[in-house]
Parts: structure tokens; C-alpha cells; sequence
């Protein structure tokens, strides 16, 4: 099974100013993380894309004021912040899945953007869907390579498995009537979206998909969500390729949220996913979760081995895939 990683150390230039949760130490644990399972391999240092093509996805008075604020150290909003090495990290970052796209079409596979700053909390115009910030992104990586894939043809589906609802994927791809967007996430943090209810924007119903999990969460409530509207929607889209915002925060310990995954999941996950090429792209995660949660994706999908878990879910999980399913039943069968 092919696969490679995009990474730069560029990345490590959007810096904050004093502690924030989003710093270069996450990329150096995930890094360490991958070195520890054996899969720091097939390392690719990406370019910077041009500024235009940030347009594919954000408006430019956007692009703008980050490029003006991050001239010295700023803030967007209370969580997030520029430096004077983000934008040119945001542009690598663009840069690495732009290369990790046409990477997967040529040699099928999964290419991994190892990037910084992360993305999927960025609408086309900063804030998405009445979020009280961007949640420490900057710009939309995943929507980029979303973007890509329907300028190269390909039938682009994109699962986001961070703790938290991508809220800016879901805004850039709303009407979006060909790109689907699964997305798993708790139910009832920030951004403060990502509903049973939101299914898309007139002529794209049915192709945005939430799956808004309980506090506390485990392995069998994720993997019975995911058995259960994940791979059917899947098994039926039939994508070309699959885009996957990939973020660890959910893994118990992390940190910023009250979920409780372990290796089991992600791995599971990654297993499930062996047939299809995937372009993944980081998001969450700051601590325990890259490294472990992260290798352990990986690794399940280059074992091609499915693992059979049975799992226990709880009543709360039932009842949030139940509502899932009469909501979403007239576009897909389950």
C-alpha cells in the first residue's frame, strides 16, 4: 500500500505569543508519534502554493486581513492568532494538500498533510455558521482539496472525525451538490453547529451529513455511528477519493474535549478505509491524541486488515443514529 507524508518545517513558523493551545509542539509530538510506530517514511517537503489560489475558497478581503494582521504578532478573534509566519505557513499547508491530491490520484494510496495551521473551523469569509471564532484556523484546508478534486474530476467525499463540527467545511460546501460531508463531532461545544438537521443548502439536501455524538463518547459509540451512517453513505457515494479531516482531539486525555477514544477507534476507522485512497489532513489534537491517535489511523489502514469489533453502545448513541437515519432515509438507505 502506497503512502507518504507532506511536511515542511515551515509549519512550525506560525507561532503563538506565550502558551496557546495550537503551537509547533503538536506537529513535533505527531511527528515523534509517527517515528514511534515506524511510519515517519516517504517524507515529501511540499511548496507554497500561489495566493490566488486561496481565492478557490476564501474571499479576498479575508485573505487580506490575515495577510495585514499576521505582518507583526495579532489576533483574529480571542482564539485565534497570526504571526508574522502564518500566512506562509497557510500558504505550505495549501501547498501540501494540493500535492497530496495529485499524489493520491496518480498512485491511489493515503497522503497525509501534516500541516499547521489547521482549517476546518474557517469559512470563506473567517467565522462560519454564527461561530464565536475560528477556533484557531486560518484557512480551509480540507475544502481546498475538496475543490481540487472536482477541478480534476474526481467524486471527492470528505469525513471529519475532530472533536469538534467543521463548521467552516460545511459553509464552504453547503450547496455543493457533489461533494459529501460526513462529520462526527460532539454534540453541543464549540462552534456550536453541526445538527442532525443540517443536511445542506437547496439542490445539495442530503449531502451534508452530522453526526453529533454524547458527551463522553467511547470506541463502540464511535464505531456503531460509523458502521451504522459512515461507510453506508460511503459504500454508496462511491468516491473517487476520500478527504479526511483528521483531527485527534477526541482521544481521552487530550484535553479539550469530554470524548473517550482510544487507538481502537482510529484504528477501526483506518481499517474500514483501506479500499478507497484518502488524502488526510490534520486538524485537532494537542497531546496524547497525535500521539497515539494518529499512528494508529494510519497504521490500521495500511494493515488492510478489517478488524471486527463488537461494541456496546449507549442509549444516548441509539437514539442520535436513529434520529440520523429518519432524517437522511430519503436520500440514503441504511
Amino acid at each position: 500500500m502506497k503512502f507518504g507524508i507532506l511536511y515542511t518545517p515551515i509549519s512550525l513558523e506560525h507561532r503563538p505569543d506565550g502558551y496557546h493551545p495550537e503551537n509547533p509542539g503538536r506537529l513535533k509530538r505527531a511527528v515523534e508519534g509517527l517515528k514511534k510506530a515506524g511510519l515517519w517514511k516517504n517524507v515529501i517537503e511540499p511548496e507554497a502554493v500561489q495566493e490566488k489560489e486561496l481565492l478557490r475558497v476564501h474571499d479576498g478581503e479575508y485573505v487580506e486581513l490575515v495577510k495585514e494582521l499576521g505582518r507583526s504578532f495579532d489576533y483574529l478573534d480571542p482564539d485565534t492568532y497570526v504571526s508574522p509566519g502564518t500566512f506562509n505557513a497557510a500558504r505550505h499547508a495549501f501547498g501540501a494538500v494540493k500535492k497530496a491530491v495529485e499524489l493520491v490520484l496518480d498512485e491511489k494510496g493515503l497522503y497525509l498533510a501534516l500541516v499547521r495551521p489547521p482549517g476546518h473551523h474557517a469559512g470563506r469569509k473567517g467565522r462560519a455558521f454564527n461561530a464565536p471564532t475560528l477556533g484557531f484556523c486560518i484557512f480551509n484546508n480540507a475544502a481546498y482539496a475538496a475543490k481540487l478534486l472536482e477541478g480534476l474530476t474526481g467524486k471527492a467525499l470528505v469525513i471529519d472525525f475532530d472533536a469538534h463540527h467543521g463548521n467552516g467545511t460545511q459553509e464552504i460546501l453547503w450547496n455543493d451538490s457533489d461533494v459529501v460531508h460526513i462529520d462526527l463531532h460532539e454534540r453541543d461545544i464549540y462552534p456550536g453547529s453541526g445538527y442532525e438537521y443540517e443536511i445542506g443548502g437547496k439542490g445539495a439536501e442530503g449531502t451534508k451529513v452530522n453526526i453529533p455524538m454524547p458527551h463522553y463518547s467511547g470506541d463502540d459509540d464511535y464505531i456503531y455511528a460509523w458502521n451504522e451512517v459512515v461507510l453506508p453513505i460511503v459504500a454508496q457515494f462511491k468516491p473517487d477519493v476520500i478527504i479526511v479531516s483528521a483531527g485527534f482531539d477526541g482521544f481521552h486525555g487530550d484535553g479539550l474535549t469530554t470524548l473517550r477514544l482510544s487507538e481502537v477507534f482510529y484504528a477501526y476507522a483506518g481499517t474500514t478505509l483501506a479500499r478507497y485512497p484518502l488524502t488526510v489532513v490534520l486538524e485537532g489534537g494537542y497531546s496524547v491524541g497525535l500521539e497515539k491517535g494518529l499512528p494508529a489511523f494510519m497504521a490500521g489502514y495500511l494493515s488492510k486488515e478489517r478488524l471486527e469489533v463488537p461494541v456496546h453502545p449507549s442509549f444516548e448513541t441509539l437514539n442520535t443514529v436513529e434520529r440520523i437515519k429518519e432524517i437522511l432515509g430519503e436520500w440514503w438507505e441504511f
